[in-house]
């Protein structure tokens, strides 16, 4: 849909008229879609997908659940481990479960504790298409933890522009426009029509102002 040097031309055309930070920022893609009905769910995206190069960031996961799989989410080195009663605490907690939910990026349960997930966080998670990935028992989380540092999630629901986070200002602009490629690609097997459903694409760094690809 678009060759790479144009990508990368956009990454560092957006670097370059960022107001400089003493902190890395996000780098992200803006796609403006068209001529597709968004009230129709078939015609909607919602994808989690390993980038290339990762986000630059480790992103943060949290494990719902007891025995077995508490063990293997220490060892993965997981951000937040939930137990049962904890889930049912929260649901109560309206605050403290909304700023979980906007903390962690990625949920795990298994599989038999997701009532409880869709009874006490469903309202807190799932608005925000954060609702768990489920573990049968005797699954390892060890792979799935390790892809979902790298991966990212978007989606557009109804709406026709959404945003991707494709990595930070402190990767190299080249890992970055490899990303992009690889969202773009993603993007445009989602839609009925392909790139003729896309009416404009920008690249931007998540404080400074749109450099526009498409």
């Amino acid at each position: 849909m678009v060759e790479k040097v144009q990508i990368l031309n956009a990454v560092n055309s957006a670097i370059e008229k960022a107001p400089k930070r003493n902190f890395q920022e996000s780098m992200e893609i803006i796609v403006n879609l068209r001529n597709i009905d968004m009230a129709q769910p078939k015609n909607r995206i919602d994808e989690t997908m390993l980038l290339p190069h990762g986000t630059g960031r480790v992103e943060k996961i949290a494990v719902l659940g007891k025995g077995d799989i508490t063990t293997q989410a220490k060892a993965a080195g997981v951000d937040l481990i939930i137990g049962p009663e904890e889930i049912e605490r929260l649901g109560g907690e309206k605050r403290e479960a909304r700023q979980m939910a906007d903390t962690y990026r990625f949920f795990l349960a298994e599989t038999g504790v997701m009532p409880l997930v869709g009874r006490f966080l469903g309202t807190r998670l799932g608005p925000r298409g954060k609702m768990p990935q489920p573990i049968p028992q005797g699954v390892d989380i060890g792979p799935i933890v390790d892809r979902l540092r790298k991966s990212v999630k978007f989606r557009t629901k109804d709406k026709k522009t959404f945003h991707v986070k494709v990595g930070s200002t402190g990767m190299n602009p080249d890992d970055v426009a490899e990303n992009i490629d690889a969202v773009l690609k993603k993007v445009e097997a989602n839609l009925e029509s392909g790139t003729m459903n896309i009416r404009s694409i920008y690249v931007k760094t998540s404080m400074g102002p749109a450099e526009r690809l498409v």
